[in-house]
């Protein structure tokens, strides 16, 4: 293609949607959300997203999206999760969405919650498929998704479910040292499902990704837990 043809060429507005995802310690997962106060989709609830500036990498704007629409500062882990594209997903125009999900601590997901008066923590619905997705508000009011949101929100709980046994997603949820049973509340949680503890603990500790730091979990009315940690080498 040479210049001139190039420059008449159609060309698709380009934004970025991160999905926030956390999990709380009653074992709910969540995301964060803000509610639209213009058309499209107005008073729907949506992802944190931007446009893509002309300068700026999708992987900037995903950065910027996270500062400035959720609150999110500092590093979080983000994957580049896939591009939506469907005609008509959009009423303003062609618009093609390249998605991202991030994977956010509970406690620093509630501090970008605190910062941001727009946003709203909201609940998955753990039975979800890339078709499609439903979410609840605290009071478990379910919450109108715009555009195709709930289809991305889906596609990133697939995502996270599928790598749960050959990628350390679980520790991005947790702090550097955890107990087994806190791992596994981790995996039960993205799963929508309870798992058994023996068989759980037999497969982590069988894996090569955790390793024992010697050390206990203190504190606590229990016999004191062992702590793990992702092993460094696996980095």
């Amino acid at each position: 293609m040479d210049s001139q043809d190039f420059a008449k060429t159609f060309l698709p507005e380009v934004t970025v949607d991160v999905v926030l995802l956390s999990i709380r310690s009653d074992g709910s997962l969540v995301t964060l959300l803000a509610q639209r106060d213009e058309e499209p989709f107005k008073d729907t609830w949506a992802l944190p997203g931007v446009f893509v500036g002309r300068d700026e990498t999708l992987d900037a704007a995903a950065a910027r999206a996270l500062r400035t629409k959720a609150a999110i500062v500092g590093d979080v882990f983000v994957e580049q999760l896939f591009t939506f594209g469907d005609l008509n997903r959009d009423p303003r125009g062609r618009i093609v969405s390249v998605a991202y999900y991030a994977l956010v601590p509970e406690g620093r997901f509630a501090t970008a919650v605190a910062r941001n008066k727009d946003a709203v923590i909201a609940r998955i619905d753990a039975s979800a498929t890339d078709d499609g997705i439903a979410v609840r508000n605290e009071a478990g009011k379910a919450l109108k998704l715009g555009f195709d949101h709930g289809r991305i929100i889906g596609m990133a709980l697939q995502r996270i479910r599928g790598k749960l046994n050959y990628a350390p997603i679980g520790f991005e949820l947790l702090a550097d040292e955890f107990t087994l049973f806190e791992l596994q509340h981790i995996h039960e949680a993205v799963l929508g499902r309870k798992l058994n503890k023996d068989s759980f603990r037999r497969k982590m500790l069988a894996s090569g990704l955790i390793e024992d730091t010697g050390q206990r979990r203190s504190g606590t009315a229990y016999r004191p837990a062992a702590l793990y940690c992702f092993k460094k080498a696996e980095r």
